[in-house]
């Protein structure tokens, strides 16, 4: 059940419903959990034990730091609990890689637990629920968020069982994110009031989302298809180009656009979920792009990867090493594949090397035409990084970069070309309206959600699933 399907739109009126008509925070918090339940279940009923695994590890070790005696033992029971998460994650993500007669399993039906372990798919969303995890146990171990409702007396451990499992299955975030640290995310459990809901906020939200995702994203997605080996050998080096491109403005509406209706679906219910997009393309240095791209991810890996490491208070070369180490470690999250570890170097060494490249002055200059120069270079340097992503088989990625140089062929699909222009544009104004909203009057504002709301509706395209959601 993705938020584009049919069937999501009665789930959601059914739960929402039910919600409001519950009086106590414990019967709105059991709603949730039955229907966060639900909704993984249809994603991924035969791996829900996976995800029920996790919980139990997490829930008992954060609850055992926050009641640990000495420091030594609550740090001994984090440690555990980080490293069990890992295990969980590191064991379903990148068992392919280390798994040698893969093949010879993957060929007949499993005998034993361990064989069916084995060939079990990737738990939806384990990604992102580990994080969660990982995050909780930080949080209480360094006193970021103290359990105020862990003291000495009956019912405590079972009211941490069911916050925790809110915290992790919540579904607006399950699948994809955004990432939200247990700090933030604790304190807003509480009863909840039909009349504190702006829904004219969150309309504006989840239309933005949907329009981002369903018109945009799936539309350029039919075109960017065509970046597939074999299939990009047969096309001119400026059609490679501009599907290059087109990918970049793809892959920013559809995580942008789920994004925007999850932090959309959360307020429906009351919670505040952090922005996770921020006009990455108006970037005019790499650092900024991951202040403005994927935000949860970056400030997570930013407090709890590259400050621990010892961030930039180590000196110039151990500053560097930390960047490589952190960005390399984001790639391979998003996947097993050699692809992303590389994405993941890119991007990290594009962080260590822009200013001693560059040299300060131009990094730093605020003159419009270098500005844009700026973006101009960020914009090209993220596009070309995304072509690891796009094509998960490194040598098909480099393969893809040999034929945009010497691609000869005259340009055959111009309408595809046509259409990643048209679709890219809109991507370019939505940065742009962006420097000048302040200056757009309500009225005016009012007929883009009507616009966006009526492409949304009579879209006749097919529903691709996100991005994100493989991850």
């Amino acid at each position: 059940m993705s938020y584009t399907d049919s069937y999501f739109f009665i789930f959601i009126v059914t739960v929402f419903t039910l919600y409001y008509l519950m009086r106590t925070v414990s019967l709105q918090i059991a709603v949730l959990l039955i229907a966060s339940l639900f909704f993984y279940a249809w994603q991924s009923a035969p791996l829900l034990g996976v995800f029920l695994c996790a919980w139990f590890i997490t829930s008992i070790s954060s609850y055992a730091v926050a009641t640990a005696d000495t420091s030594i033992r609550a740090k001994v029971y984090a440690t555990c609990g980080v490293l069990m998460n890992l295990g969980l994650l590191g064991f379903f993500k990148y068992k392919f890689l280390w798994i040698q007669d893969f093949g010879e399993l993957a060929s007949r039906s499993p005998q034993t637990l361990g064989e069916w372990l084995v060939l079990a798919p990737l738990p939806v969303g384990i990604s992102f629920y580990s994080f969660h995890g990982i995050s909780l146990m930080i949080d209480v171990y360094r006193k970021n968020y103290k359990l105020a409702f862990v003291r000495e007396n009956e019912g405590i451990a079972l009211k941490h069982l069911t916050r925790t499992l809110l915290y992790l299955v919540f579904f607006p975030q399950l699948i994809a994110g955004p990432i939200i640290k247990a700090k933030d995310f604790f304190p807003q459990v509480g009863l909840k009031y039909l009349k504190d809901i702006d829904f004219y906020g969150c309309f504006r939200i989840l239309v933005l989302g949907y329009f981002l995702k369903s018109v945009i994203a799936d539309s350029l997605g039919e075109q960017t298809a065509w970046m597939a080996y074999p299939y990009f050998q047969r096309k001119s080096s400026l059609e490679l180009l501009l599907m290059l491109y087109g990918y970049s403005a793809q892959i920013f509406a559809d995580f942008a656009g789920y994004s925007l209706i999850a932090i959309g679906l959360a307020k429906l219910f009351g919670y505040r979920l952090p922005d996770n997009f921020n006009f990455p393309y108006l970037s005019s240095s790499i650092s900024e792009f991951w202040r403005r791209w994927h935000i949860s991810l970056s400030s997570w890996l930013r407090d709890y990867l590259y400050i621990p490491l010892g961030g930039n208070k180590k000196g110039v070369l151990r500053t560097y090493l930390n960047l490589m180490i952190v960005m390399c470690l984001g790639g391979l999250w998003h996947g097993a594949a050699w692809s992303f570890a590389l994405w993941g170097l890119w991007h990290g060494l594009g962080l260590a090397l822009e200013r001693p490249l560059l040299g300060a002055w131009f990094m730093s200059s605020n003159h419009l035409y270098i500005r844009c120069f700026r973006v101009f270079l960020v914009f090209n340097f993220v596009s070309f990084g995304w072509l690891f992503f796009k094509l998960q088989d490194a040598s098909q990625a480099f393969g893809y970069l040999n034929s945009m140089l010497y691609n000869n062929a005259s340009i055959g699909g111009l309408l595809g070309s046509l259409l990643i222009c048209i679709y890219g544009a809109v991507i370019f104004a939505y940065h742009l309206l962006s420097i000048y909203r302040n200056h757009i009057s309500i009225h005016n504002r009012n007929v883009l959600y009507g616009i966006m709301l009526f492409l949304i509706v009579t879209n006749s395209g097919s529903s691709a699933p996100f991005i994100y959601f493989q991850f």
